[in-house]
């Protein structure tokens, strides 16, 4: 059977030369004889795979010397307790509410500490960015907390908020590797990898040194501490060494096509291909603010729902897998990462054609 194209907002598409690589490393990595499943994570070999990784990630990101690089298990959910658990001091933080996963940490941090609304889009079903240039920040706030790219709703900060001196956290695990980004802007940034950059079950936390302190919530796990993860390189535990090993093969195959700035300029090629045919469809449209929307995730609908149902029904006859959208929207949602080739996206865009032409009354 030949690959489909996989729009799917995560579990997401991965290169498939890196796929190809992986499958040959899978009974022996480099003449060791063994997966690296099956390595020690405290053998020399793995050694280098977690170092080189690193060692890319930061070259990709530029990220700054005094930022760690954390490779943790718990997936970005975890680390919507881990941030109050480590940063709230005064117990206080703002966080700017953009869609489910910005909310979800939002109600993970009224556990710990006074998690204060800044701003919000759910008057529109979050779909836009709300202005985030004179939020009412308080001197006691310890962070200011987003969620950078809102995987359901297809929405992107596009400049960051004015954190007025506080603490910037982002939650980036959508549009994470997907442009060049200043990583000093933040406190901390961290992302799912299971969208754009490997396999599911791990979360890269990248973290500003001076963060990272034994001043944690009292009760905090010591898995939880980010004191705890950095002092042992991210080897406290046995780390999630398949998933850090097919991360360390992206950040290659991401340094081999052009870097993040190479990443940004296919990305916005492919995402043009669909938003204008959105925006010239008589039969489709798409559901987010133009100034706000997202390279990754495009939501769209055709305002019957059993049309929508058809449509969905008959691309994943077509090849053009899991493009049904979220409940909470409806429609259809096409996430289309770095790895999703331009050539997925002009088979869709050539679909959502056809099907206009059958079903437009």
């Amino acid at each position: 059977m030949s690959r489909v194209y996989n729009f799917s907002a995560g579990p997401a598409v991965l290169p498939e030369e890196v796929l190809r690589e992986a499958a040959a490393d899978t009974l022996d990595y480099k003449g060791c004889g063994m997966s690296v499943m099956e390595m020690s994570h405290r053998s020399k070999m793995f050694d280098d795979i977690i170092k080189t990784a690193e060692s890319d990630i930061r070259d990709l990101m530029g990220i700054p010397d005094n930022y760690k690089v954390l490779f943790l298990q718990g997936g970005a959910s975890q680390q919507f307790a881990a941030v109050p658990m480590n940063l709230m001091k005064n117990k206080k933080a703002g966080y700017i509410l953009t869609g489910q996963w910005a909310k979800k940490a939002y109600q993970e941090a009224k556990l710990y500490g006074e998690a204060v609304e800044l701003a919000s889009s759910a008057d529109e079903t979050f779909s836009y960015i709300p202005d985030c240039s004179d939020l009412p920040i308080t001197d006691d706030m310890d962070y200011v907390y987003i969620c950078e790219n809102n995987t359901i709703y297809g929405t992107k900060f596009k400049t960051l908020p004015n954190t007025k001196g506080k603490l910037l956290v982002s939650d980036v695990s959508s549009c994470f590797l997907s442009e060049p980004v200043d990583v000093s802007k933040y406190g901390v940034i961290y992302g799912g990898v299971q969208k754009n950059v490997g396999p599911a079950g791990m979360v890269i936390s990248i973290i500003r040194e001076d963060l990272i302190t034994d001043e944690c919530l009292p009760g905090t796990p010591t898995m939880l501490k980010w004191k705890t993860q950095a002092d042992n390189d991210s080897l406290y535990n046995t780390p999630p060494c398949w998933t850090i090993y097919i991360c360390g093969l992206v950040f290659k195959w991401l340094k081999n096509n052009g870097g993040l700035k190479g990443m940004q300029e296919k990305n916005e090629k492919k995402a043009a291909i669909l938003y204008d045919f959105l925006d010239n469809s008589k039969l489709f449209r798409g559901t987010v603010r133009k100034e706000d929307r997202s390279l990754m995730n495009v939501p769209f609908v055709t305002g019957d729902e059993e049309l929508d149902k058809k449509f969905v029904a008959e691309s994943k006859a077509a090849g053009l897998e899991n493009l049904k959208g979220h409940r909470t929207v409806g429609g259809m949602r096409a996430s289309i990462y770095n790895a999703m080739p331009i050539e997925g996206v002009e088979k869709l865009v050539n679909f959502m054609a056809d099907f206009e032409s059958k079903n437009l009354k």
